[in-house]
């Protein structure tokens, strides 16, 4: 049985394909990645954007649609598959991929490029608390992105900058557009700029943090979501949290769709 999550977010859309596994003398069905895709909508209508980029998943997975015996949706644009059987929320269906790629996980941080929020998740990745960030670029990558274009860094280079800083210097604006201009004033004050990043990562791993600890954070903390690919971010949420090992998952960015497609395989079971 092979069954598929699209997780329609707000940069990207994201499709993840599971098999069920016939493996002898388990208790119940496990299940594989069969197959993934990530797609740029770009200026699509959503409708057609989602369609594509299922299209495009099924060809990369060798698979026919006929094959998939159901489809749940999840992300911000969930509504907008119109052929999905059904959408669950991004924090159940990123809290269900979180734990089935990381068993022992307890809270969940997902921290994308728009959102980020923090779960409590029990044993079988159902949701027992959440929060997300409601100010203004607070907690998101977006907001790492946008200071990384203030210095003039990529993103890549933004956060391998503030790997190489050992500076705290507080930033207080909750709003991109005063952040900036407090950058601005780090820039013409002659700050390096690696000290400016790991100043705005410190700040975003500050934020997210805060919105985490008010549902809990216990041992076995995983981290999914875009920002994992940012080490430098990665390195100021551990120190924020003060845990010691903060789990970070193979495929982070899939993570959501990966959950869908799990929920889907557990309605058709």
């Amino acid at each position: 049985m092979i069954t598929a999550g699209i997780d329609m977010g707000s940069r990207t859309i994201k499709v993840v394909f599971m098999e069920s596994l016939d493996v002898a003398g388990a208790p119940q069905l496990k299940y594989g990645v069969k197959g993934k895709h990530i797609m740029f909508p770009d200026e699509l209508d959503p409708d057609m954007a989602a369609e594509k980029a299922y299209a495009d998943a099924l060809a990369g997975a060798g698979i026919t649609s006929g094959q998939v015996s159901r489809i749940v949706a999840t992300g911000a644009g969930r509504k907008q598959v119109k052929f999905a059987s059904e959408d669950v929320t991004e924090v159940g269906a990123g809290a269900r991929g979180a734990v089935f790629m990381c068993p022992t996980a307890k809270t969940v941080i997902d921290v994308g490029a728009e959102e980020g929020r923090g779960v409590k998740a029990n044993a079988d990745g159902k949701v027992v608390d959440f929060a997300g960030n409601e100010k203004c670029a607070a907690g998101a990558g977006a907001f790492a992105e946008s200071m990384s274009r203030a210095l003039q860094l990529s993103l890549k280079d933004f956060g391998e900058a503030s790997l190489r800083s050992d500076k705290s210097i507080p930033m207080n604006a909750q709003c991109t557009v005063f952040a900036e201009s407090e950058v601005v004033s780090l820039i013409h004050a002659s700050t390096p700029k690696e000290d400016i990043a790991k100043s705005v990562l410190d700040a975003v791993a500050s934020r997210v943090c805060a919105m985490v600890r008010r549902v809990g954070i216990e041992d076995e903390v995983v981290l999914i979501g875009g920002m994992v690919h940012n080490p430098g971010f990665v390195k100021s949420l551990k120190e924020a949290l003060g845990v010691d090992r903060l789990h970070l998952p193979e495929l982070p960015e899939y993570i959501s769709a990966l959950g869908a497609a799990l929920i889907a395989a557990e309605q058709s079971a």
